[in-house]
């Protein structure tokens, strides 16, 4: 392939010129694809003839005038210098010649019988013309000429060999139209030179691309451009204003396609259209009733032209182009009919359900059948929109009640997944199926779990009335009330009296199949932790079960229970990596339902964790994902979280709308609903309202000693209702809640044991306090959570400056400080910022007397001021136990102070190295 061969082909031409000038009559055909720049080609060699003295004369072929009898001759001669005479004579023979062709002879059809008379007499006007003047005749399109003038051009042909006449003529490769006798008899003659024009090279397109756009433009698009064109040259223009304009191959590239296919044999054009729905070379001849010939050298065609690769378009933009060319009734048709080939061929199911869905045609017998197995696989491959899209079409089509019933179900279950408010409408004509008796027992299951997300508790509760009056149960129905059980039991335990009993036997044969299995046992840990507290090996289950999961259909609730199992049973540093791989792997499924879900769940981690900021960002992002008003019932997840969040930070006013968010009534009979009131208490507490928190929180409690929930590791009430007791002044019942709560406080719940010391201290006499919280502080810092940490080295801040003992309450001042900007709780750093308590202890020649430490012994004294061990210090600055004491010894001589608790605040983080992540906040 030449990198532009036109310079080549007009250097041929010229040559031939000055040989025809000469007296040596010549002809040339030019051929090439379309779009190689033939036409170009011919009409700049036609303006040059003058330069060399001749005469041009042309005309131009077009498919709606073939019909019409020499009309190409006629634009031949309608502008050339005919003498009165000859022009009359002229238009004389042309208008006999069309006659002719007009009638009713049978000969007329064959370019061999038409009047030769007429034909030699109109050469020789052309001849006589050239006897005066060389003559350059140029014909493009000529196989789109009329039969009459290509018999006059052959004729002309054989008898310029001696004249000063020029023929050129333009005609595609490949095309049957070439293959005429017109074609034939030119090419054989000895005086006929053919010139053929290719597509562009890459560095032809390179230089294209240079000259339009310059030196980068080529340099960042001419490959891409040379890859999806061939290098056609109407393509490559197209695919260079679409790179400019967007980056991307795009509309003009589309149009160009489209033009290109207009300008060839509607053959061609056909076929595109086939391969744009088929997408399949092997199965276009069968739907558009081709021969397998004839496609195969149209598909060679349109390669050569450089709209195919390997039978298929070589960009989308292309495809998508050629099928907006069809109208609705032909694409609908031509799919219907891909549809019925695809299917009786065995393709993929997916594959025949896309042509069904273009098609809007469900109606044939194997099609829903079709729909649904694609829906399943799409389902599998977190192709949610087709599936819905597959489902949607069998639904309408389906006239069996029963089988409509299971199609809406699986139809529910996929829309969840985009947003669980859409499969609302379905709702009550999936309670009607049932009520009919279209509708399975496993499917009635999950339209329960529907009804009670959107809050429709009574309606659930008819569902599953119904399915205890069903009398014998099917495998599958008993599989999924096994698997429900454990589930209902966490969430809704308020409906747990109203499913069906199964036997032990029942429930074993339901958990040996691995999925039912699998969600019997996460569900059942977190139940196990939400009731008794977690055991020893509710950590090794949890992860044993998110270990061997997967993020499909069927696996969220599996999934989501074992992370709460994790977080409730005090291990959120577990749960928090888990949590957010599977964020991750719901981005990439596009399953925006799974991430919200998945985010509220990490924003419990991070409160847990103390990490307030991040929780409160997970929390927004699970209610921007899914609105509020679509969580249903559940909106008291992420909701509780934000609440939570913004008051331990003192965002009040900001998160107000949150506070008087409009909830579900029916939310307060499930789990979610606990956490809310949480979360609506712990606000109204930090609001400065004690005795609406107090309701709050005893609310809660009461309603997780009636569902036998009431554990601390999960909503730790009694302590939150003891601090809204201790700001009323009830500090009797803040103690004997304290009391219960520390009975209640396992080896696991060190949380809530290290939050219950720190309330203990509030309501001791002030000898007791430091003792409490420094137990307090060792809790919770095993435990994990740094606002709670921080809370309670306040308290030990507090303590120590109203005993005067000073340097301890700066210690601890430092610690609770750098905790509290950490979880950025405002409140906290202002009560530890109130009054100034460290330059208050300082002693007044402090900075003065820090001056005279060298640098050296400023950096161990900065460590030494933090807390750290010389153990601790010894690794940390690379020197030896020894040069830390002898350091420490003059520093303390140099300061005046005796033990590092006396060390001035100003020196603390004056050192180059950070602390270790494994840095203990508290020193004994």
């Amino acid at each position: 392939m030449a990198v532009d061969d036109r310079r080549e082909g007009m250097t041929s031409l010229q040559e031939l010129l000055t040989e025809a000038v000469g007296g040596k009559g010549r002809i040339a055909m030019v051929t090439g694809a379309i779009a190689t720049g033939k036409s170009e080609l011919l009409y700049a060699f036609a303006e040059r003839a003058f330069d060399h003295g001749a005469l041009p004369l042309t005309a131009t072929g077009s498919r709606a005038e073939s019909g019409l009898p020499l009309g190409a001759l006629s634009q031949l001669v309608h502008n050339a210098p005919l003498t009165d005479e000859q022009r009359a004579r002229t238009l004389s023979l042309l208008e006999e010649g069309a006659r002719s062709q007009m009638s009713n002879d049978p000969r007329a059809e064959s370019i061999e019988h038409v009047d030769v008379q007429i034909v030699d007499a109109l050469c020789a006007v052309l001849l006589e013309l050239a006897e005066r003047c060389p003559l350059v005749i140029a014909v493009d399109d000529v196989h789109y000429a009329d039969r009459p003038s290509q018999l006059c051009l052959a004729y002309l042909a054989r008898r310029i060999k001696f004249a000063d006449v020029m023929l050129v003529f333009s005609a595609p490769d490949h095309s049957a139209h070439t293959r005429t006798l017109f074609h034939t008899e030119v090419l054989r003659q000895p005086h006929c030179r053919p010139v053929r024009l290719t597509h562009l090279s890459l560095k032809g397109v390179e230089q294209r691309a240079t000259d339009r756009a310059g030196a980068e433009v080529a340099g960042r698009f001419a490959a891409d451009c040379h890859a999806l064109s061939g290098g056609n040259r109407l393509l490559v223009d197209a695919l260079l204003d679409d790179y400019l304009d967007t980056g991307l191959p795009g509309a003009r590239y589309g149009e160009a396609v489209v033009a290109y296919l207009r300008r060839a044999d509607p053959r061609m054009l056909l076929i595109a259209r086939g391969l744009a729905v088929l997408g399949e070379p092997a199965s276009a001849g069968r739907l558009l009733g081709e021969s397998r010939t004839t496609i195969s050298t149209s598909i060679q065609e349109l390669e050569g032209a450089g709209l195919l690769h390997e039978g298929r378009f070589r960009h989308e933009a292309a495809r998508s182009a050629v099928l907006a060319e069809l109208d609705a009734a032909e694409r609908i048709d031509l799919h219907r009919r891909a549809a019925e080939l695809t299917y009786e061929e065995g393709a993929p199911a997916s594959v025949v359900a896309e042509h069904l869905l273009h098609a809007s045609h469900a109606g044939d017998h194997w099609a829903i059948s079709v729909l649904e197995e694609a829906a399943r696989q799409a389902l599998r491959d977190d192709g949610v929109e087709s599936a819905i899209e597959y489902l949607k079409l069998a639904w309408r089509a389906c006239g069996d009640a029963r089988r409509r019933a299971r199609i809406t179900t699986t139809l529910v279950r996929a829309e969840w997944r985009i947003n669980p408010s859409t499969p609302a409408g379905h709702l009550s004509e999936l309670t009607d199926a049932l009520h009919k008796g279209h509708l399975g027992g496993g499917d009635a299951v999950v339209l329960a779990k529907a009804l009670l997300w959107h809050g429709n508790a009574d309606e659930a509760k008819e569902v599953l009335v119904h399915l205890k009056e069903l009398g014998e149960l099917d495998q599958e129905t008993v599989a999924e009330l096994a698997a429900a059980r454990p589930w209902f039991r966490s969430l809704y335990p308020s409906f747990l009296p109203h499913l069906p009993k199964i036997t032990g036997e029942q429930a074993s044969t339901a958990a040996s199949s691995l999925g039912v299995g699998r969600r019997m046992q996460s569900a059942g840990a977190l139940a196990g932790v939400l009731t008794k507290g977690p055991r020893e090996d509710t950590v090794a289950t949890a992860e044993l079960i998110l270990r061997g999961s997967r993020l499909d259909e069927m696996s969220m609730d599996t999934v989501e229970s074992a992370l709460l199992a994790l977080t409730y049973a005090d291990r959120p540093d577990k749960a928090a990596p888990w949590c957010d791989a599977f964020i991750e792997e719901a981005a990439f499924r596009r399953a925006p339902s799974r991430q919200a879900r998945l985010s509220a769940i990490r924003a419990e981690i991070g409160i847990r964790k103390g990490d307030l900021a991040s929780a409160a960002q997970d929390a927004l992002r699970a209610l921007e994902i899914i609105p509020a008003g679509s969580w249903g019932v559940a909106v008291g997840g992420p909701l509780g979280s934000l609440l939570l969040a913004g008051a331990a930070m003192g965002k009040l006013d900001e998160y107000l709308p949150q506070f008087n968010q409009p909830v579900p009534e029916a939310m307060l009979r499930t789990r979610y609903g606990l956490q809310y009131l949480h979360a609506k208490g712990r606000f109204n507490l930090m609001a400065d309202q004690p005795l609406q928190a107090l309701r709050d929180f005893r609310l809660c409690g009461e309603l997780m000693r009636r569902w036998e929930m009431d554990v601390p590791g999960f909503v730790a009430w009694r302590t939150d209702a003891a601090e809204a007791l201790i700001r009323l002044r009830d500090e009797d019942e803040a103690r004997r809640l304290i009391d219960e709560q520390l009975a209640r406080c396992g080896q696991q719940s060190r949380r809530a044991q290290g939050i219950a010391m720190r309330l203990l201290a509030d309501v001791n006499e002030m000898r007791h306090r430091p003792m409490l919280l420094r137990k307090s502080a060792d809790l919770l810092q095993s435990g994990g959570d740094r606002y709670q940490l921080a809370c309670t080295l306040l308290g030990l801040t507090e303590v120590y400056h109203a005993n005067g003992e000073y340097r301890q309450a700066r210690m601890f001042g430092r610690r609770a400080r750098i905790l509290a900007k950490e979880c950025h709780a405002e409140p906290l750093t202002r009560a530890l910022s109130r009054g100034n308590k460290d330059d208050q202890v300082l002693p007044v020649d402090a900075s003065s007397a820090t001056a005279a430490i060298s640098d050296a012994e400023r950096r161990v004294a900065a460590l030494a001021a933090e807390g750290y061990t010389n153990r601790e210090i010894s690794r940390k600055l690379f020197i030896t136990m020894s040069t830390v004491e002898q350091h420490l010894t003059r520093i303390y001589r140099k300061l005046n102070v005796t033990r590092r608790t006396e060390l001035p605040a100003s020196l603390a983080g004056k050192h180059s190295p950070g602390p270790p992540e494994s840095k203990n906040y508290i020193s004994h």
